[in-house]
């Protein structure tokens, strides 16, 4: 009878499961439909309307088709984000939209990298141009923040609240003493002495190479920051340095006094401001619309009936085989994207954007091929955003011309393997000991059981050595250089945008735009239209295949807390397979 009761109680157990499983995944496709119905929708623009740009969210390559990230059981909390480009169009075209008054930025932390803030920023000051106003406003400013709000003609800030001002510092993560308690031993094949993605694994501080590049390109972000805010605030850079270098600003009133901030002011004050610019009066409420809504009403107005085309391939995330996804460079489906747009009688030109640390090396070159095939029939111009480093920049080396950023991350022209050895952990911490046959000397060659053989090395180190030298020689033929000058600024050095133009790594600084006009100019094209490859993954799709993971992904945040970016970078580290080609490591800077 105990026996009945309990498959009785499985089974309805199973039964309530099931049922709630498919309740939630009928709500997901109901949910899809209203969503998509909506996002098609355009938004009225009435009169005297202030633009609000919540510049806290997250700036991406692309507006993603997301419409399940504000589901509580997937880990959303319901932040918007946008495309940075979607989001430049839509100042561009709300500088001749009468509707629009002017613009009230709100940013504590914004959540975009570098050159990204840059692409938004001067998108700003040309919105100036105008002649309509842009305030700034927030309770806390850090750095990023404040670099963005420097755009604005007046920047407020609450009078108890705060202002970031000193100077950038960038940490890396070593995990050698943690491996070694573990008895797991990193064994390191890598070609070029920058090359510090491995250092992490059997070291403990920085190299003197690694600590030479880290605070080339620090110094060079840092330039960038100063001097947009420097053009901007009407404060010489030498006084801007000293501020943070001397931790001037520590209160509201410092901020004020330096002339960082025009005034102190809570946000009923705000709120009056900007009814003043928007003319309406005091009792009356404001007219306000988010940059995600307006967004949605651009167009790209551009050659919109013209039949030529100027195809845009978004290359975004780590650089992997297979078909990868909106936030991965999955080799298969940006080749298959690239062919698209090289076999298209109506593309005239190819703009290859690149946001990428690098990763799979033999992924990396069958992208490059692509490019390669698609210049020898139209023009192909590559433009690099944050980051566009080793696996990064190799795909992008065979273009025509290279636009970067002032402060875009990239070079890291090298190559590495890591064969991790767990015999002491498994001998000595586990009791596990390994036995076995085989037929060749080399039939086992990549265990992780035992250390590697003289052998064994000599043979990986040859091939890691193979895939650096064709690295070298595809960007000496992209670039028109020789392979001993690239080798040169190579062996993995990492540079930033202004310094690769310099050595020949880039060929000018430039946003978006510039490169799409480059490559519009190329093709000899007056009249064009802008299309985007490859297609944004389909949102249901994405929630069928993610959800598990985003299930996981959210719980561990909520256990792990402030230690979840440790967990991030050990899973991206056991996580790396095969040679590769890829950033030193991960770049957190602050």
């Amino acid at each position: 009878m105990r026996d009945f009761f309990k498959y009785v109680f499985a089974t309805v157990l199973g039964f309530i499961i099931s049922t709630v499983l498919l309740f939630l995944l009928c709500v997901g496709v109901i949910f899809i439909l209203i969503s998509s119905i909506e996002s098609d929708k355009t938004v009225s623009v009435s009169d005297n309307t202030v633009l609000y740009m919540n510049l806290d969210q997250a700036i991406l390559e692309r507006t993603p088709n997301d419409t399940f990230s504000s589901l509580a059981i997937l880990g959303g909390k319901g932040e918007k984000s946008i495309g940075f480009n979607d989001l430049i169009k839509a100042l561009e075209f709300a500088k001749t939209d009468n509707h629009i008054k002017c613009i009230y930025i709100n940013v504590s932390s914004p959540n975009a990298g570098f050159a990204t803030m840059k692409e938004v920023r001067d998108a700003l000051l040309d919105f100036k141009t105008s002649g309509k106003k842009v305030i700034a406003y927030s309770e806390v400013y850090t750095q990023g923040a404040y670099y963005l709000a420097s755009a604005a003609d007046k920047i407020y800030l609450n009078p108890e609240g705060a202002l970031e001002f000193k100077g950038l510092s960038s940490k890396v993560m070593f995990f050698k003493g943690a491996l070694d308690k573990l008895g797991i031993e990193a064994q390191i094949i890598r070609v070029g002495n920058y090359k510090s993605a491995v250092e992490p694994f059997f070291t403990d501080k920085m190299s003197d190479k690694n600590r030479e590049q880290v605070t080339a390109y620090l110094g060079g972000l840092y330039e960038t920051f100063l001097q947009g805010i420097s053009k901007s605030r009407s404060i010489s850079t030498t006084t801007l340095h000293q501020l943070a270098d001397d931790y001037k600003i520590q209160q509201p009133n410092d901020a004020l006094q330096y002339k960082l901030v025009d005034g102190l002011k809570y946000k009923d004050e705000i709120l009056d401001v900007l009814k003043g610019l928007s003319n309406k009066k005091k009792n009356n409420n404001l007219t306000t619309l988010t940059i995600n809504e307006y967004a949605k009403n651009v167009a790209n107005e551009k050659g919109k009936s013209s039949k030529n085309k100027i195809a845009v391939i978004y290359a975004n995330g780590d650089i992997m085989g297979g078909e990868g996804s909106d936030t991965q460079i999955g080799s298969e489906r940006i080749s298959r994207a690239i062919r698209k747009a090289r076999t298209d009688s109506t593309v005239k030109a190819i703009v290859l954007r690149v946001n990428s640390p690098g990763g799979s090396a033999l992924a990396s070159d069958v992208i490059w091929r692509e490019i390669v095939l698609s210049k020898k029939v139209k023009p192909v111009i590559a433009s690099f955003g944050d980051v566009a480093a080793s696996g990064g920049y190799y795909i992008g080396c065979a273009a025509d011309s290279i636009f970067v950023q002032p402060n875009t991350i990239t070079g890291s022209i090298g190559v590495f393997g890591v064969i991790p050895n767990f015999q002491k952990l498994y001998n000595e911490k586990l009791g596990i000991t390994f036995d076995g046959v085989k037929t060749g000397k080399y039939a086992d060659i990549m265990s992780t059981d035992r250390p590697l053989t003289a052998g064994e090395r000599l043979i990986i180190q040859t091939d890691v050595n193979r895939v650096y030298d064709g690295f070298i020689t595809r960007v000496a033929n992209g670039r028109k250089k020789s392979k001993t000058y690239i080798d040169s600024i190579a062996g993995g050095r990492v540079w930033v945008g202004s310094d690769a133009v310099r050595i020949g790594l880039a060929d000018r600084t430039g946003n978006f735009d510039d490169a799409i006009a480059a490559a519009a100019k190329k093709a000899k094209l007056e009249d064009y239209k802008v299309v985007e490859f490859p297609e944004i993954m389909d949102p249901f799709k994405s929630f069928i295949e993610n959800t598990a993971d985003k299930i996981k992904m959210h719980y561990a945040k909520q256990e792990l807390g402030v230690h979840f970016y440790l967990y991030e970078q050990i899973k991206s580290a056991v996580a790396k397979s095969g040679v590769q080609t890829r950033m030193p490591f991960e770049i957190k800077v602050e």
